[in-house]
């Protein structure tokens, strides 16, 4: 059963960083391609960042470009989103999810399990 758990948030000050980590109780995710999403109160949920269908590229939002990095590590069946330079507008819930088709990446409709999230609080 797929169970994916996010953490590592928390809150931070402008220019701060924080590491999310995506975990699948399961065992699965070794085997899937992954994405981040993040969710502002009153918005609609976007795409972050997240590995290509064939998993050898990484693609970003524009407005992370530079300071996020996603990695991950199938020995531990890890996903994890590095946040550098953390800005104000960089607030929400995140979201890891698994990608079950080779569509657009940055499509939440292509994404099949989602985590709880877990909330980033950035202060001025």
């Amino acid at each position: 059963q797929v169970q994916l758990v996010e953490s590592g948030g928390g809150l931070v000050q402008a220019g701060g960083s924080l590491r999310l980590s995506c975990a699948d109780s399961g065992g699965t995710l070794r085997n899937y391609v992954m994405g981040w999403f993040r969710q502002a109160p009153g918005k609609e949920r976007e795409y972050v960042a997240a590995f290509s269908w064939s998993g050898g590229r990484t693609f970003y939002t524009y407005s992370v470009k530079g300071r996020f990095t996603i990695s991950r590590d199938n020995a531990t069946n890890t996903v994890y989103l590095q946040m550098n330079s953390l800005k104000v507008e960089d607030t929400a819930v995140y979201y890891c999810a698994r990608r079950a088709a080779p569509g657009p990446y940055y499509s939440p409709s292509q994404y099949d399990y989602w985590g709880q999230g877990t909330q980033v609080t950035v202060s001025s």
